[in-house]
Parts: C-alpha cells; structure tokens; sequence
C-alpha cells in the first residue's frame, strides 16, 4: 500500500515537474478574415473600398511574413493617409508645371540647349496629342510617368536626351522610392505588369514595397516613431543619427545630424567619419578599422559593434547622462512637388499624430 502510494507521489511529482519546464505557447496565428476585417475597422471612415484596401494590405504582411500586429497595422496606415489619403495614385497640384521646370533644370544642368528640349516636346505622341500638351494636362505621378516612358521610346534619341530625366521617383499610395522597389523585387507575389515602376502606381504594388520599406528590417526602436523617419530619410537614419550626436558630444565637433555615417560613393571620408577618427587613440581603433565599422551603418548589427559601444561610452562619461539611441535626423526636404520648407522630423511627428489616432481607434 506504502509502495503504491510513493510510486504515485513520485508520479505526481513528474507530471509536475513537466509542467514547469513546458515553454508557453504563443498565440495562434490570426486567421486572414480576422485581420482584414481589423484593418477595415482601422481604416478612416472615409475610406473609398476599404475591403479592398485591407485585401491588399493584409497580401503585403502575408507575402512578406511580417506580423500583423495592431501597432504594425496603424504604422502602415499612418503613412498611406499621410502620404495620399487612401488614393492608390494620388492628384499631385500643379504637377505639370513642376515636370517641366524639372526638366528645363536638368536640360540646363547637362547643357541640352533648351530649343532642342522644345522641339522635342512638341512631337506628337500616340495619343495626337504633344508631349507638351499631355505634360501641360498632367494630374498626377503615374499619368507622368506613363507620358515619360512613352516618350522616351516614341522621341528620336528621346532616350539619349531624357532616359535619366523622369522626375517620378516616388509613386502609389505610400510614396515609396521606386529605386528601392526595383531592389527588393525578389519576392514580388505578384505578375508584374510591364515593369516594376508601373507595378509601384497601383495599389498592391505601392502597399507591398511601402510596407517592405516601413517594417522589412529588424530595429531595436522603442517607439514607431523612428521607424516613420526612417521611411522617409533611409533605414536606419534615426539610430545613426544618434550615433552622430554621441560623436559629436564626444569630441566637441558640430555634426549634421543626418544619418549618414560614411560616403559610400567615395573612398575620401565625410565629416562624421573625420570626427570619428579624432577619437582613434581614446577607441583604440585605427583608421580602416573605424572606416570598416561605419560601414555597417545600413544594419542592425552596427549596434553591436566596438565602435558604437566604445563611441557611446565615451560620449556619455563626458555628458555624464545616457545619451538617446534614436534621434530624429536633421534632414530638410527636397523635391520639386514641395513648396515650403519641411523636414523629416515634422513627416515623422505628422506620421505619428495619425498612428496615434488609428491606435485609438483600435482601443490600444
């Protein structure tokens, strides 16, 4: 009976001690109804097709294996109604205007006399129209690019004088760069259409390379504010814009606080790199070793870097404070569409203002 009674305890005593070294298990994946009828909950009572605009937002986090979280949903919403109030190809003011100035600017700048600029506008296009004419009517990004595309194909050495001139850089409901659309075309899911820039103008297009842009790299930020400075000055600029402000509190050297760490299209070094340098003997670092370690400012593993830990140790023994390790870079903006001075910070701080209403929405 005793005996029974000990093989039982000990029994007991196992299934306990299995209990407690099962590791918890995570939350079941959401079901794709589930999300999708989150992101028409989340969306702007506004919204025109808001089935189809969760359809296609839900596409890009599934084709790309990003969560999709509340927090990660409002990211992405935050930026589409920053960028283009839920309009796939948004109307841009003026755009033909600023298209021709654009194009008179570069003429000039590669010394195209500017007759030779007009002539080639006035050729008809398949339309019957002159390019001239089509560029006057233009209204919004993906009609101008269509005419340029055109163009540069229809024109005698339309692409000898205007292959590099499309000022469209920048298309679809995100704005995402196309640069950096033809980059990460990899893993597309979708036929492309003609080409990748065209693929940018619609919806799912424009939302899956926006949302690879916002959220397709690992971060150790606290708040998405930084990821929304990021999308508009470039992976990583607001945890390199930190490191900037620890080299500069460092060594006492007044530093743009833009994100960029070395000059990647040259092999002389920039200013933070020069900074960087006056701290050798305190780092123990030499030159091509410093240089070596700036470079892996395009990633995440920066951080783990001598050179960022030994930077901001030095930074704030002098300060005598933890110094941030994200701040929001100092970068005015530039393109033609924009008419008054603007920066990233107050993108990001807008971006922010609009993340946090869509949160509230959702009841976080």
């Amino acid at each position: 009976m005793q005996a029974n009674r000990l093989i039982m305890s000990v029994a007991a005593l196992l299934v306990l001690a299995g209990c407690g070294t099962q590791r918890p298990q995570e939350p079941p994946a959401r079901k794709p109804a589930e999300v999708k009828a989150e992101i028409v909950s989340l969306l702007p009572a506004k919204t025109v097709d808001r089935q189809g605009w969760a359809t296609d937002i839900y596409a890009a986090f599934a084709a790309q294996k990003i969560s999709p979280t509340t927090q990660n949903l409002c990211s992405v919403l935050a930026v589409a109604e920053q960028e283009s109030t839920f309009q796939a190809d948004p109307l841009v003011p003026g755009l033909g205007k600023i298209a021709r100035d654009e194009i008179d600017r570069r003429a000039d700048k590669a010394h195209i006399p500017g007759l030779l600029v007009s002539g080639a506008l006035q050729v008809r296009s398949p339309n019957g129209k002159s390019y001239s004419d089509r560029l006057n009517a233009v209204r919004s990004e993906k009609e101008l690019s269509e005419i340029f595309d055109d163009f540069i194909g229809m024109v005698p050495m339309g692409r000898t004088l205007f292959g590099g001139f499309n000022p469209v850089h920048t298309g679809g409901p995100m704005q995402v760069s196309i640069d950096f659309a033809e980059q990460h075309v990899r893993d597309y899911p979708y036929p492309v259409n003609g080409s990748i820039r065209h693929e940018v103008f619609t919806r799912r297009g424009g939302l899956y390379f926006g949302i690879a842009h916002l959220l397709g790299y690992p971060v150790s930020y606290q708040q998405p504010l930084y990821r929304f400075a990021d999308f508009n000055a470039g992976w990583y600029a607001s945890r390199n814009a930190a490191f900037q402000n620890a080299v500069s509190r460092a060594t006492g050297i007044p530093l743009a606080l833009d994100g960029d760490l070395v000059r990647y299209d040259s092999i002389m070094p920039g200013t933070t790199e020069l900074a960087v340098r006056t701290l050798g003997k305190q780092l123990d670092m030499r030159n091509p070793t410093i240089r070596d370690q700036l470079e892996e400012g395009k990633s995440l593993q920066f951080e783990d870097t001598t050179l960022y830990q030994r930077v901001f140790a030095l930074a704030e023994q002098a300060e005598g404070r933890p110094l941030p390790r994200a701040v929001l870079p100092g970068i005015v903006l530039q393109s033609p569409k924009i008419t008054r001075k603007l920066t990233t910070a107050w993108f990001a701080k807008r971006v922010d203002e609009r993340y946090q209403r869509c949160m509230k929405r959702a009841g976080g």
